[in-house]
């Protein structure tokens, strides 16, 4: 038997080779190695200890070393080498990561902790192209480039963008076509975000650097090989390993880039719909909200703002001032309260639009190869698309915008960045529509960007994007799932998308809440979304306009529950602004998938019916019409508590829990601070000079810490310079006593004091004694109520603040 396994072994690793390629010989360059073969080099790197990029350069081609991906450039070059009669590893005098290199016959790979973890098949090869039926209008080439790896048999995929296929992706084979999927349910394989990046449950990724169109084929013909296949372009690929995901994650996102801090209005409620037709009517919905006192801090114009018409009118990108007549007084007066207007944009230019003509004279638009603009039809009528990969297309575009900001726009959204419709033959200053289709997003986010550091630079901008690319994070792209159905299916699926691209470094994944796509009112599916929509980076109600997207607008029973909702989610803003800094820095996504807390445990790689909000709550949204009950699953790495009514259950057991109509199962980790804010009606109003803070006793969880960070919410670059406050909180459990140590230190506000509430969760008697600062406090300057004790305090600068409770 053992004799069969070994067989079965080398017939995975060793003997599925390309015969072909002979290998001829190394050579160590400035910056890495280089291996020449029969049919070409390769030129390999250690970007650092934990990511080694290896490029591919058929003979007759040249390198192209222009990556739209990656930004980090380190490069290791002190390199060791061991040579053996037929081998040859190369590794940094540091880490655990190395590469190995076969003569023959050739092989190429990647090995961890003395474990191989991937290895080149076949590496590149051509062969006949045979399309995927769902994109056999769209991907038309007669042959395809492939680059071909093994991998062992048992380990789970993610990655390749936004999909809904379960967690494991695993047996598909994925277009790498950037393209829309009006109405889905629980089942899309195509959709808006195409990203050529596979992560593996054995704790590494394969991120292939090239973007133009193409495939993932994630071994769907069961024979344990994963397959970049793409039309043309670079053969490049990085090689990601980590000690954990999180770690895995920091590698990528320094790799790709790190999503910058958005303002702190975008973690607030948006009133949205397709849409609003006129000032009046945007008016008065922010009224409505007003008098209704829901949180309110943003409101977002779909394209009536520059047309009374859907079709035809696209490209206009200037308001309407028959419906609109005095937008910048309507601006200025929304901002004096608080709310924010963001304006849709899209970068189709109509021929029958008001800047058709305008575009064409100033040489803004894509071209077909004659040099004439290109246009086709499509659903808004005959069109042409700016050029946004030319100097003149990106002076035009960030001019629109910067006229709107100086009017008081304070977000962008666009959408259709697919782009929505885009031939094959349109050509731009980038390559052909196929060689940079799945870009065109990425750089429409990264000139806005630029234009805000040019123009704004004392403002973070808020970029909201239906489409996008491998680092488009770093522009501080918020990406959204697309037109979702208004169903219980189209719910179901969200959980699984945004954890997943989460992982891709687009952690502020969100959908419409409540659903868009169709007319179906469902008080109970609308609210159990918003739900749901408090624990997600971007809380955004969204909808075709036949059924309302706004709490103002549902029934009574609707609009009471979808409140509480929202309140709960300002409440929460101390906790939410923190993961947001949190992931700025570390790139660990806000929503996170359970195998995080227990990588080791199969059944959890599969599950994203329950997930991580940050480190500290465990969600479990309600997904399905009249649920009565909930099957939990409690990670083991702690006890947890129910935050609605402060039971305990046991890490490590299943529970059925009974459902509430006001609430979704919602668990706080034993030993965890919760910061929490006041209520308010938008983050105008937002401070932590006064706000609640709660601790989850836990016995069995000794040490526990949280740094609370905040700035002024606005301002670029704050914690890069010292333009911040925090605060940490830390606790010790020991001989039954409680210690807790709260600290405060660089003060940036006008304040000499803060006053923090400390709430205390899980004692089952009141205290013997409660010591503050090495003084006894009196119980009448504490509470006990509830199995919780109150103590309120002063916080003044620069000063520690020491409780000792004894049970």
């Amino acid at each position: 038997m053992k004799k069969l396994l070994f067989f079965l072994f080398l017939s995975t690793f060793s003997f599925a080779q390309n015969v072909d390629r002979k290998y001829i010989d190394l050579s160590q360059t400035e910056d890495g190695i280089s291996i020449a073969v029969s049919d070409g080099n390769y030129f390999i790197k250690f970007i650092n200890e934990k990511i080694i990029e290896t490029i591919f350069v058929p003979k007759g081609e040249k390198n192209n070393a222009i990556s739209n991906a990656v930004i980090l450039s380190t490069k290791i070059k002190n390199l060791t080498f061991y040579s053996e009669s037929n081998s040859i590893d190369c590794y940094p005098s540091f880490g655990t990561f190395k590469i190995r290199i076969q003569k023959s016959p050739f092989k190429i790979s990647y090995i961890n902790n003395g474990v191989e973890i991937l290895s080149e098949k076949d590496g590149y090869v051509k062969q006949k192209h045979i399309p995927l039926e769902s994109v056999r209008e769209n991907i038309k080439v007669d042959s395809i480039e492939m680059l071909r790896f093994n991998i062992s048999t048992d380990e789970v995929l993610y990655g390749g963008g936004a999909r809904a296929l379960g967690m494991n992706r695993r047996g598909n084979k994925l277009a790498l076509y950037n393209r829309a999927h009006y109405g889905y349910e629980t089942h899309a394989e195509l959709m808006n975000f195409c990203i050529p990046l596979v992560l593996s449950s054995k704790l590494y990724a394969v991120h292939f650097d090239n973007s133009a169109i193409g495939y993932l084929d994630l071994d769907s013909k069961k024979n344990n090989t994963l397959s970049y296949e793409t039309i043309s372009g670079r053969k490049t690929y990085q090689v990601i390993v980590g000690d954990s995901w999180a770690d895995l994650l920091k590698n990528y996102t320094d790799l790709t880039g790190k999503q910058p801090l958005p303002p702190r209005w975008a973690f607030g409620n948006f009133a949205s719909r397709f849409g609003y037709h006129s000032q009046q009517e945007v008016e008065n919905t922010i009224q409505k909200f007003e008098d209704e006192k829901i949180p309110v801090d943003a409101i977002i114009l779909d394209l009536y703002w520059f047309g009374k018409t859907i079709q035809g009118t696209m490209g206009n990108l200037d308001w309407d001032k028959d419906n609109f007549p005095n937008p910048e007084r309507m601006m200025t007066n929304l901002n004096a309260k608080g709310v924010k207007t963001i304006l849709i944009t899209e970068p189709f230019i109509l021929t029958t639009s008001s800047k058709w003509q305008e575009t064409v004279d100033k040489n803004v638009l894509a071209t077909t190869k004659n040099g004439i603009p290109a246009t086709w039809n499509f659903y808004f009528g005959n069109t042409g698309i700016i050029d946004i990969f030319k100097s003149e297309g990106k002076v035009w575009f960030w001019d629109v915008y910067k006229r709107l900001i100086n009017q008081g726009i304070q977000g962008i959204w666009g959408d259709l960045g697919e782009p929505e419709v885009f031939p094959s033959e349109v050509i731009t200053a980038g390559g052909n529509a196929d060689e940079i289709h799945n870009i065109y997003g990425n750089n429409w986010a990264k000139l806005i960007a630029e234009g805000y550091q040019k123009d704004f630079p004392n403002i973070r901008p808020f970029i909201l994007m239906r489409s996008g690319y491998s680092g488009s994070q770093r522009y501080g792209m918020i990406p959204w799932s697309g037109d979702v159905n208004r169903s219980w299916g189209g719910l179901q699926s969200q959980m699984e998308i945004a954890l997943q691209m989460g992982m891709q470094g687009m952690s502020y994944m969100h959908s419409d809440l409540g659903g868009f796509a169709g007319a179906n009112l469902d008080d109970e599916l609308y609210v159990r979304w918003l739900q749901y929509g408090v624990f997600n980076p971007i809380f955004r109600p969204h909808a075709q306009e036949e059924v309302a997207s706004e709490p103002i607008y549902r029934s009574d029973w609707a609009k009471k529950l979808a409140k509480q909702a929202i309140e709960l989610r300002y409440q929460l803003l101390p906790y939410n602004y923190n993961l947001a800094f949190e992931n700025s820095q570390t790139g660990k996504p806000l929503m996170r998938p359970l195998f995080f807390e227990e990588p080791n445990n199969k059944e959890l790689l599969l599950k994203s019916d329950g997930y991580l909000w940050g480190n500290d709550f465990l969600i479990y949204p309600v997904t399905e019409k009249g649920q009565k009950t909930k099957e939990i699953y409690f990670p083991k790495s702690a006890n947890w508590y129910d935050f609605y009514t402060g039971k305990k259950y046991e890490g490590g057991s299943t529970q059925i829990v009974d459902l509430k109509e006001n609430e979704i199962p919602t668990f706080v980790r034993g030993g965890s601070f919760i910061p929490m804010s006041k209520l308010m009606q938008n983050t105008q109003n937002y401070s932590l000079n006064n706000f609640d803070v709660h601790f989850y006793f836990d016995e069995f969880n000794e040490k526990t810490k949280l740094n609370l960070y905040n700035d002024d919410g606005v301002t670029p670059n704050c914690f890069e310079n010292s333009k911040y406050e925090k605060f940490d909180f830390k606790s010790k459990y020991k001989n039954q006593i409680l210690n807790l140590k709260i600290e405060y230190d660089r003060a940036f506000l006008n304040t000499e004091s803060k006053k923090v509430n400390v709430i205390i969760h899980g004692f089952d008697k009141k205290p013997s004694s409660i010591i503050l600062n090495q003084k006894r406090i009196k119980k009448s300057k504490y509470k006990f109520e509830n199995n919780l004790i109150i103590i309120s305090l002063d916080c003044e600068l620069d000063l520690t603040h020491e409780i000792e409770i004894k049970r």
